[in-house]
């Protein structure tokens, strides 16, 4: 389950990721350092996983975070929306 410990109703977090990637790392150690979970998806490992999140983000760069539908972006898109107040509704399942 990809929720902070308080909302086991919230929603997944799904990373797009490849092996290679500092901003991968990046975004991993933000939500970790949060106390969240995440599933992962290695984009350079599986070709139609790659054509998903192509079609889902309409970006060819990794990452690409989804928390539940709602497409958050890149590390950089990650951080802002943090910075902003926005991530942690979105987490609890409100769109932000």
């Amino acid at each position: 389950m990809n929720a902070p410990a308080d909302r086991a109703d919230a929603p997944e977090i799904t990373l797009y990721t490849s092996a290679v990637c500092g901003y991968c790392v990046a975004a991993k150690n933000f939500l970790k350092s949060r106390g969240l979970e995440w599933k992962e998806v290695r984009i350079d490992l599986d070709a139609q996983a790659r054509e998903h999140m192509v079609a889902q983000a309409r970006r060819t760069s990794v990452p690409q975070i989804f928390i539940g539908d709602t497409h958050v972006g890149g590390y950089d898109d990650l951080v802002a929306l943090h910075r902003s107040g926005r991530l942690e509704p979105l987490l609890s399942g409100d769109r932000a």
